[in-house]
């Protein structure tokens, strides 16, 4: 990298950070379409149960969980810049066949048109067959875009990690990860009325292809720090604050020499990755629980179709809480280590602390329904932004702890974790949502019946899951112990 002879810092950085937030909207608006197309659109053509639904979203995670187990190496292997291209254009693919499957099932099963898919009896042996044709088919599109989607936090996380010292990394991660919330945000005003109008496969097209888009200002804007024309001394010297000053020095002079590697399964024997799977097996199956079934429930239990117009304010009443509390509250961290002086994971984990506390009002959310459907939006909302503030800062640990080389494939390891914790509650909330509905008043909890039961469960069980997480993460690493490699 040639002199800067200026001393005023630039902040590419923050160009970069930027454009993560972007992917990963794009992102949360592509796993969205299915969960705002379900229930008013997509169940009355493959006449589907919830168990049907549940199955779909349960298996996505699993697969999306075993292709994490691997996504991470893939990019540290693959290189940051060509692993994040593969991985958005496989989603986005995966994201556009979805549009496919209705004609499909049609043709599996000699039928002429969608309207005589849909006249098909309720319960009747060729509904059945060709709500599980769907099923099926849709499985198969969940599983390429699982295997993209895989990709985008070992590279997203990696990236970060070169970009941005220890100190801003949660912060940094909590600006990108808040394209979740945002994607989130923007779909209740752009899915279903783009399924109203054209139709639930034009949905998919239509938001699949933005990651194409994508795609073309990564190829243009992304450059390692160090050979990024964008960054200079001054930047990459506050990005390298760090490392030791020899290292410094030879990383400006484009020098460095490859990092030592830890083999995959060398990874499964440090308390620190385990300390991470636990974090995240345990909570992200909260997230992604809402995610996937928040439209269905203020329909199911207040009347409220995802095209409505207020059914739309409730869910971009819940995810504008997500959006902007999680910002505020991913401050913590940097609070404890500049103020405190603490050292980085000690720090997150106070902070983490406190995060795992937010979700307890989960419990709350039914009970306050009963007044009016948007106590339960912005409960809802609350608990999600605290579920962005863990995640990154469960996310930084892994930069904490482990080289930078090690990074994206832990990363990934978790993310696996992660799949399975949301596979079991999402399957397990198709089954038990099918269930009391099938039992109507004879199903109790908590004073709710039927349906409305069935998702008190599912929020106790949401409320109480991050500080269990916290507290087998404490256990299995009390303080700070970063891997060091000889």
């Amino acid at each position: 990298m040639s002199p800067v002879q200026t001393t005023k810092m630039t902040n590419w950085r923050w160009w970069i950070c930027g454009l993560l937030f972007v992917a990963t909207t794009v992102n949360y608006l592509d796993r969205q379409v299915l969960s705002l197309t379900a229930k008013e659109f997509i169940y009355p053509d493959f006449h589907w149960t919830d168990e049907d639904y549940g199955n779909i979203t349960a298996y996505f995670s699993i697969f999306y969980a075993f292709c994490m187990l691997f996504a991470g190496k893939f990019v540290d292997w693959m290189g940051t810049k060509k692993g994040y291209l593969w991985a958005i254009g496989v989603w986005s693919f995966g994201a556009c066949i979805h549009a496919g499957t209705a004609i499909a099932t049609q043709y599996i099963h000699g039928l002429d048109s969608l309207d005589a898919m849909r006249a098909l009896e309720n319960g009747s042996s060729a509904a059945v067959a060709v709500a599980s044709t769907g099923v099926w088919l849709f499985l198969v599109c969940r599983a390429v875009l699982g295997l993209g989607e895989a990709g985008n936090f070992p590279a997203a996380i990696k990236v970060t990690a070169e970009y941005f010292p220890k100190k801003d990394r949660a912060y940094a991660t909590s600006i990108f990860n808040a394209g979740a919330s945002v994607g989130a945000l923007a779909a209740p005003l752009m899915i279903p009325p783009l399924a109203k109008a054209f139709g639930w496969e034009m949905a998919f097209i239509i938001i699949g292809a933005l990651g194409f888009v994508w795609m073309g200002f990564f190829v243009k804007w992304y450059e390692k720090p160090e050979k990024s024309s964008k960054v200079n001394e001054a930047e990459l010297l506050y990005i390298h604050q760090d490392d030791e000053a020899e290292a410094v020095k030879k990383e400006t002079e484009a020098e460095v020499k490859e990092e030592k590697q830890i083999p995959f399964l060398q990874c499964f024997g440090y308390k620190q990755t385990w300390a991470f799977i636990v974090g995240k097996f345990f909570t992200d199956g909260v997230w992604w629980f809402f995610l996937f079934w928040a439209p269905g429930y203020f329909q199911d239990v207040y009347g409220y179709k995802a095209s409505s117009g207020t059914g739309m304010l409730l869910i971009m009443t819940l995810y504008a809480i997500v959006t902007f509390l999680s910002i505020y509250i991913c401050k913590l961290p940097t609070y404890f280590v500049d103020k405190k002086g603490m050292n980085p994971y000690a720090g997150r984990m106070l902070a983490m602390m406190f995060i795992a506390f937010i979700p307890l009002v989960c419990v709350a959310a039914q009970p306050m329904g009963e007044y009016s459907a948007w106590w339960p939006a912005i409960i809802i909302g609350l608990v999600g932004a605290g579920h962005q503030a863990w995640s990154a800062n469960i996310f930084s640990t892994v930069g904490d702890m482990f080289p930078k080389s090690a990074i994206a494939t832990v990363t990934g390891i978790g993310g696996m974790a992660g799949g399975v914790g949301s596979y079991l509650i999402n399957k397990g909330a198709g089954h038990l949502f099918t269930y009391a509905e099938e039992q109507g008043a004879a199903f109790t909890y908590l004073g709710f019946e039927g349906k409305p039961a069935g998702y008190m469960i599912v929020f106790c069980i949401c409320a109480v899951a991050y500080l269990l997480a916290w507290f087998i993460m404490k256990t299995l690493v009390p303080k700070y112990k970063p891997i060091v490699l000889d």
